[in-house]
């Protein structure tokens, strides 16, 4: 804050991972905002391969940008300072305020944390001084004891923060007041005391049938149930999962296959289809497909060798000589291609043949590409909007039709990008859903419309005078 005083800090952790953190916490800023506040979101550390760019370059994760256009403010890797991008079970690359970091990357997990924990501090005090509210999101659950000792994301940032402390778990997976107070009995006393309130998020039904179990578990903890959050029927970009509002499950129009690849990156891109898409594990589910796409990835040979594993590859390269068109985004592109290869071990190393479907040929290289981009594309003749982030440098032969230099390609009916977000641009998205002879499905309200009705809902439905309270209880 201007004056010198440090902002108050609300987070929101959970029992588990998935408990709904990432739309509470953008509820919160948009709702805080509308109350008069200057808010920015925060979140330590990330595992996710769902990213962004912001407008100098820099990646961090969607759902902290989604935060902040709920908080009106422009996205800042300070609101995201650590993003961990998951490139096998046992690796990740570490993008340390906004850059991959080579050194991090390489070094055993637990040895990590003194490294990144004072950018962690610098981030989250700097955001304090400068914003009225910061509203921190925690990561999985406080109650794994077995990462007490290397926590950087749950209750050491609500310590340095001194932040109010709200518990969310997911009510519709059942158990909900086992998870709150088994959640609670794994704290220490004095995070214990930083717990201000409960939240019982998707709830579907009469919040009335829950009596008297908000009220037992309070004689139990001492901490009142603040929240009892309905199920919302609105979707925005998560840190993980494949994006699933309103997936169809009807093939009699037809639908647009994407490979449910295990390192799936950028997911959320997908979400101007609605429910003409569907995400496929096997070739038989590819029966009734209109298109394909082939989404990014984060281990770009490892996903090529699993497409190969479960036939999808050579399901893939059947459907585009049988004349579907075929679109590559990324990673997706770069399988499209005649090889790939890793030689410096950026996602692992190897080299292997791609589908061969687009006269390209990709190498990894050290430095990483992350920006924001704007192109004009002289089959549609639209000028698109996205964002790169990618290591690959890929080189085009003759056969293939080169769009735009470095970012689109086509070869017949296949189509390969380096654009994210291409199908959220509407001229793009009607042109290609034209050539799968597939009618536009009903566009999805726009992310500012849909913050608005999340934010009225959420704050309906909380203890909106304690929210009041702990932002410091001057608006409104």
């Amino acid at each position: 804050m201007s004056d010198g005083t440090p902002g108050k800090a609300i987070m929101v952790q959970g029992c588990t991972s998935n408990a709904g953190k990432s739309y509470l916490v953008a509820a919160l800023c948009r709702s805080l905002r509308n109350a008069g506040y200057r808010v920015a979101p925060f979140k330590a550390q990330n595992m996710s391969n769902n990213a962004g760019v912001t407008a100098n370059g820099l990646e961090m994760g969607r759902a902290q940008i989604v935060q902040a256009v709920a908080a009106r403010v422009l996205p800042d890797v300070r609101m995201n300072p650590v993003l961990l991008k998951p490139e096998a079970d046992t690796r990740s690359q570490v993008v340390l305020m906004g850059k991959a970091n080579a050194e991090l990357t390489a070094l055993p997990w637990r040895e990590r944390k003194p490294k990144l924990w004072p950018h962690v501090q610098a981030a989250l005090h700097s955001l304090l001084a400068e914003y009225e509210v910061v509203v921190i999101e925690g990561a999985g659950s406080p109650a794994e004891v077995n990462l007490r000792r290397s926590d950087i994301v749950n209750m050491r940032v609500a310590k340095e923060a001194k932040a109010a402390v709200l518990l969310a778990c997911d009510i519709d997976r059942g158990g909900a007041f086992a998870h709150l107070l088994g959640t609670w009995h794994c704290l220490e006393p004095d995070e214990r005391a930083l717990l201000r309130g409960f939240l019982l998020n998707r709830f579907r039904g009469d919040a009335r049938l829950l009596a008297p179990a908000p009220e037992w578990l309070e004689q139990q903890t001492d901490v009142p149930t603040v929240g009892v959050i309905p199920w919302l029927p609105y979707t925005l970009p998560e840190e993980d999962g494949f994006w699933s509002g309103e997936t169809s499950s009807e093939v009699s129009d037809g639908f647009i296959a994407i490979p449910r690849l295990p390192r799936v990156s950028n997911l959320d891109e997908f979400a101007p289809l609605a429910g003409l898409a569907r995400w496929v594990s096997t070739p038989a589910e590819l029966e009734g497909a209109r298109a394909i796409i082939l989404p990014g990835s984060k281990a770009t040979l490892s996903d090529l060798n699993w497409l190969r594993q479960t036939g999808l590859a050579a399901g893939v390269s059947r459907a585009a000589s049988a004349g579907l068109p075929v679109l590559g985004v990324c990673g997706g592109l770069q399988m499209l291609g005649h090889s790939v290869g890793d030689p410096k071990s950026i996602e692992g190393g190897g080299h292997a043949p791609g589908l061969g479907l687009l006269d390209l040929n990709t190498v990894m290289a050290l430095s990483k590409t992350t920006r924001q981009t704007t192109l004009h594309d002289p089959e549609t003749g639209a000028t698109l909007e996205g964002y790169e982030i990618h290591h690959g440098v890929t080189e085009a032969g003759q056969g293939v039709e080169t769009l735009v230099p470095g970012l689109l390609w086509r070869q017949g009916n296949v189509r390969g990008t380096y654009l994210h977000g291409l199908l959220e641009n509407p001229t793009y998205l009607h042109a290609f859903l034209g050539w799968a002879g597939l009618a536009v499905p009903d566009p999805i309200p726009a992310l500012d419309v849909r913050l608005d009705a999340i934010a009225d809902a959420v704050k309906a439905n909380l203890d909106w005078n304690l929210m009041l309270e702990l932002a410091g209880g001057k608006h409104e």
